[in-house]
């Protein structure tokens, strides 16, 4: 078993986030990306010379850089680069629609954009004239050219400096920009390690997308810190995914509930598939827990399940792990990790009595300082003291091991990515013959939840599903759109008018 000298997260020697690679073994292998190692001293370079390159383009301290790129050098290296010069990294999902993307980089200003080579046929749709903000754009073509620049060591920039723009549904209204500091992020790197058993001898499976920040912080963040080695995946798939395990000896896997689902339920897996998997950890929605007792038995992994959001960068909470046990009831999401405090709050604005739910609170130095551009969303969120209100309902055992009761906003989490309604019914409200419409999360066995709509046609108008379902997925990304759409006469609505979602349900 590896000792705690391993860990490395203390080579934070500086505030800013890109110093997490520095100082490690130089010929250690730190990513594996297309089956291509490259160790840390390479990526190190790297990303200094790239960082160079961004500089000689003229890239500056705190212009934003949007990054479409699928887990792979590509995106490690532009983020490292970005951050590590004191701009502003605004990761996005590189199989969103055009719009989606359009939308995104207009709504952060976004001062360049780097492409990575699974984001090229959606960029190809997108026209330069869209986005008056945009003055520089890297292609895959011209990547291997700039990482062949002058080195930039890290820039020294104030914990409190902008490092990531983060889309997010937010815990209330349409998806807008989450602002991350070096501090957010670092911090939550330290307390994430603090209470997670992961070492420099670990090789992790990094199949979460880094556009999210499960898959950016969480997995990509802590393996850095510690001088692990992560072998970037694309895109999840199960045989591929166990091929994977037995061929790297994976140690430490991550995932949302979909993918332990997928490989619970997949043929032939069993204890001799996963033997290497040491730690396993789960988040960004509810594991169902028959699934959980179903890996359990099939595979003899036990999931350390945590609870987090994008506003705190993201781990809150974690499962309690002694000796590389955990010991945490199955379906908690554990208890709260160093220097996070949380309280469970009534409806009246008062902590909740003891074994009563009430909604999770959150206060630390990982919890973000607001919206980009949007005071009103943040002061919805935030308290005036630095309460982070999460929307989320909970009961905390005698034990102090919390359990998700409920969600008290509308959002739908699909796989483990955040889905708010207004976007998917804006979408669907386009499409002439709609009069109105509305959209709830239903159980689904493998992604968690999906979307279904309910939708009021126009008098005489004749739609139908397929046709529902196609026109949302030209403006959304393929997760957000519905997959069952029911037609209404009308919606249910209170006295004020505001649609019911809860009868919908």
């Amino acid at each position: 078993m590896p000792t705690s000298e391993n860990r490395g997260p203390d080579n934070h020697s500086s505030t800013n986030l890109a110093s997490i690679i520095v100082g490690h073994v130089t010929d250690k292998v730190a990513i594996i990306s297309r089956g291509r190692p490259t160790t840390y001293g390479e990526l190190t370079s790297q990303v200094r010379r790239f960082r160079g390159s961004l500089q000689s383009v003229g890239i500056t301290r705190g212009d934003r850089v949007a990054i479409i790129a699928a887990n792979g050098r590509h995106f490690a290296v532009a983020f490292l680069a970005t951050v590590g010069m004191g701009a502003v990294a605004v990761p996005m999902n590189p199989v969103a629609t055009a719009e989606e993307l359009e939308r995104e980089i207009n709504e952060v200003a976004a001062n360049a954009v780097i492409v990575g080579p699974s984001a090229v046929p959606a960029w190809s749709r997108i026209s330069a004239t869209s986005m008056p903000s945009v003055e520089r754009v890297i292609t895959p073509d011209s990547f291997d050219e700039l990482v062949r620049g002058t080195e930039m060591p890290e820039a020294h920039v104030h914990p409190d400096d902008l490092a990531v723009l983060m889309f997010t549904s937010g815990t209330a209204g349409a998806p807008k920009a989450a602002m991350l500091t070096h501090g957010n992020l670092v911090a939550n790197i330290r307390q994430t390690l603090g209470a997670t058993p992961m070492f420099a001898d670990d090789t992790s499976f990094g199949v979460l997308p880094m556009f999210h920040i499960f898959g950016l912080n969480v997995m990509f963040g802590c393996v850095m810190a510690t001088g692990g080695t992560i072998v970037l995946v694309e895109r999840f798939d199960p045989a591929s995914a166990i091929e994977t395990i037995v061929e790297r000896g994976i140690t430490v896997m991550a995932g949302a509930p979909a993918m332990w689902a997928a490989l619970a339920q997949m043929p032939g897996v069993d204890k001799s598939s996963m033997k290497t998997v040491r730690l396993a950890v789960t988040g960004a929605a509810k594991m169902p827990e028959d699934m959980a007792a179903l890996l359990e038995h099939k595979c003899g992994i036990v999931l350390a399940e945590g609870y987090g959001l994008t506003e705190a960068a993201p781990v809150v909470t974690t499962a309690r792990i002694v000796d590389g046990v955990v010991r945490s009831p199955r379906g908690s999401i554990g208890v709260p990790i160093a220097a996070v405090r949380i309280r469970l709050v009534d409806e009246s604005g008062d902590d909740s009595l003891a074994g009563d739910e009430g909604e999770i609170w959150v206060k630390g130095p990982n919890v973000f300082p607001g919206y980009w551009n949007d005071e009103e969303a943040t002061s919805r969120v935030l308290t005036p003291d630095g309460w982070l209100r999460t929307g989320d309902i909970a009961v905390r055992d005698d034990d102090g091991n919390l359990f998700v009761v409920d969600r008290a906003k509308d959002l739908i989490i699909v796989s483990g990515f955040n889905v708010y309604p207004a976007e998917v019914e804006a979408a669907i409200a386009e499409q002439p013959g709609v009069r109105a419409c509305a959209v709830v999360g239903v159980a689904h066995p493998h992604t968690g939840e999906a979307v279904k709509a309910f939708v009021v046609a126009e008098t005489g108008v004749h739609l139908d599903e397929d046709a529902v379902i196609d026109h949302a997925r030209k403006k959304l990304s393929r997760y957000k759109c519905p997959t069952k759409v029911q037609f209404v006469d009308e919606l249910p609505v209170n006295v004020t008018g505001k649609v019911l979602r809860r009868a919908l349900r």
